[in-house]
């Protein structure tokens, strides 16, 4: 048993750590290749929760200063710009593996974010769902912001423990402090995962980006990201066919499923949309993003799909709870036209990348599509060789 005065320094060291990981500046990390910019460290970890969320700090309670109600991951964060600071509503996993939201804010978008004293409470609405993850926050013309995360309960169909119904939860609020439970989504589709709320009305109705799929982990019969409307956002039933608009496909990123990530985000040229890929390997599941575009006027028309990955998990992002995953659920622009896109690493922790408006939107439009075939990937590939031999030739620059 510790004396009071052990167990106040006890307090006064992990306090100091804490602080100092929270006011500690980040700085680009080394690796640059012209899309975006990492950053050298993760913006939010299980050691940035506050300690009052996992230590009982009366010394007659905990006289041995022990955590009671550990963290184990933070990862998967909604975010939003507004009035000049970053908020990032991330998903916060217990030791117990029950996940439950909390929201953090600063006012840069790289570093200092702070928990609020307490996680979201959700109203429990539902009384078979276990868990919630994964919202993604959508600032929406009607004036709410929404949250649309999954609800996932157990199958009672099954006698397999591991066996889980996913639904798409949908919230709403005014000030990421009081929320508002809506109904789940209802579609025709047996589960879903990963759905967007569009931010803007289609056609006078609320558009969702979906990922229909047959059971909790595979897609099944799900074709990739879909796109479908719904009349009443109280009453949230798809009303219309739900219309794959970034397929899956064999042999590339997206073979086993895909997914929409971050709320897309309004430019010139069209929706950019900075989804998931996830195919299979040896060593298992590989998660990374992918971007496509959509048209202004028709927001379910791919009009744009860069080749291959957009960013994938790199050195010690591999390494984590669910090892050699990188996934994003947001990602904002502010008024300086500056894009940061959060991302989680291996469902440990939150990453933050940079880009600017300009430099997203030349890299969606700007690269080639997949051939999908090694031999035309190859003849793609030496078109480029040859334009770039042809430049440095005529420009009299040498090439060893």
């Amino acid at each position: 048993m510790l004396t009071d005065n052990d167990f106040a320094e006890c307090f006064k060291r992990e306090n100091a750590a804490y602080e100092a990981l929270i006011t500690r500046k980040n700085r680009p990390a080394g690796a640059y290749n012209g899309v975006y910019q990492r950053y050298e460290y993760p913006v939010l970890t299980a050691a940035h929760t506050p300690l009052f969320w996992r230590y009982d700090l009366d010394p007659a309670a905990n006289p041995y200063f022990m955590e009671r109600l550990g963290i184990n991951a933070v990862l998967n964060s909604g975010a939003l710009y507004m009035n000049g600071r970053y908020y990032l509503v991330a998903r916060v996993e217990g030791s117990d593996r029950k996940s439950f939201f909390a929201v953090a804010e600063s006012g840069s978008p790289v570093d200092g974010f702070r928990f609020r004293d307490y996680p979201v409470r959700l109203p429990d609405t539902c009384p078979e769902e276990t868990n919630v993850y994964d919202m993604r926050l959508t600032k929406h013309e009607d004036g709410w912001i929404y949250g649309v995360f999954c609800s996932e309960s157990k199958d009672t169909a099954s006698n397999d423990l591991s066996a889980a119904n996913a639904q798409a939860g949908i919230v709403r609020t005014k000030d990421l402090e009081n929320w508002e439970r809506l109904p789940n989504l209802k579609s025709k589709s047996p589960q879903q995962r990963n759905v967007v709320l569009h931010p803007e009305f289609v056609d006078g109705k609320y558009a969702f980006y979906t990922r229909p799929q047959d059971d909790f982990i595979s897609t099944g019969s799900g074709g990739g990201v879909c796109f479908g409307l719904v009349k009443d956002i109280t009453d949230p039933v798809i009303c219309t066919e739900e219309k794959v608009i970034s397929p899956r496909r064999y042999h590339t990123i997206t073979e086993v499923k895909n997914g929409a990530g971050a709320v897309p985000i309004k430019t010139p040229k069209g929706w950019i949309h900075i989804a998931h890929g996830v195919r299979n390997t040896a060593a298992g599941l590989r998660y990374v993003l992918y971007v496509f575009a959509t048209a202004l006027d028709d927001p379910s028309r791919l009009i744009a799909e860069p080749s291959g990955l957009f960013l994938a998990p790199h050195g010690s992002e591999r390494v984590g709870d669910v090892s050699n995953v990188a996934f994003t659920n947001g990602a904002v622009v502010n008024e300086k036209n500056e894009v940061y896109i959060y991302y989680a690493s291996s469902d440990t922790r939150l990453h933050v990348a940079s880009t600017t408006l300009d430099r997203l939107i030349d890299y969606t439009f700007s690269t080639p599509s997949d051939p999908l075939r090694s031999a035309d990937c190859v003849k793609q590939r030496c078109e480029l060789i040859d334009r770039n031999l042809e430049y440095l030739k005529k420009n009299g620059i040498p090439v060893k």
